[in-house]
């Protein structure tokens, strides 16, 4: 097994220790890091994101694959961006206002990484003025919400209008997820789209940029 499938490997099954060792391995061998990335760490992460979406993977399992791959990304991430290597795109993440749960968010944040993407977590209960000043200083791509709570998700739409008023929103694509949320909601508040998991997330990011 040559070192990137093994990375990949101990990804897929959620080692995180050993997928920082045979990274480590690997980048002291002279692998070069964008390879590593793609060729194990994303690959890794993409077998668990089809698994996942298939009903093959759980939760649980998933959080100890997105340890390894946090893991892996600690090493190699200073290295791409040292050689200006270029991200797919860049987004914006935060659990909207008065919302304290990120589970599902982290998981979004890591499949992102996973994905190749450049990912900005703004955490949890962000509030409008927030995310507006994320997005100013970032430009990013994306920005997503997430929410768990009914009493919470009205502040999506906040944020919507608040873009709009900041003339942002011609210039940023937004989607939405989180257990009370649904397709219908997401385009009542008019965002562009909708992830019900992790998984799907990073298959909606990567519609919505290459529909521009």
């Amino acid at each position: 097994m040559d070192r990137y499938a093994e990375i990949a490997q101990h990804v897929q099954n959620g080692y995180s220790e050993r997928a920082r060792k045979a990274v480590e391995a690997a980048l002291a061998e002279g692998c070069p890091a964008e390879r590593v990335l793609k060729e194990g760490l994303i690959a890794g992460m993409e077998v668990v994101a089809a698994k996942f979406k298939s009903g093959q993977m759980f939760l649980p399992e998933v959080l100890a694959v997105a340890g390894a791959m946090k893991a892996g990304m600690e090493l190699v991430k200073p290295l791409l961006v040292a050689a200006r290597h270029e991200p797919l795109g860049k987004v914006v993440l935060g659990t909207v206002r008065g919302d304290m749960h990120d589970i599902g968010k982290n998981l979004v944040a890591i499949m992102l990484q996973g994905a190749g993407f450049d990912v900005v977590d703004l955490g949890t209960d962000v509030r409008v003025e927030k995310f507006i000043d994320a997005i100013e200083r970032e430009h990013p791509d994306v920005v997503g919400m997430s929410a768990l709570l009914t009493t919470t998700m009205v502040h999506m739409k906040t944020v919507i209008e608040a873009l709009k008023q900041r003339d942002l929103r011609a210039h940023v694509k937004v989607i939405v997820g989180g257990a009370p949320i649904s397709k219908n909601f997401a385009s009542e508040i008019g965002a562009d789209g909708y992830a019900r998991d992790a998984a799907t997330a990073v298959d909606v990011v990567k519609e919505l940029l290459n529909s521009r």
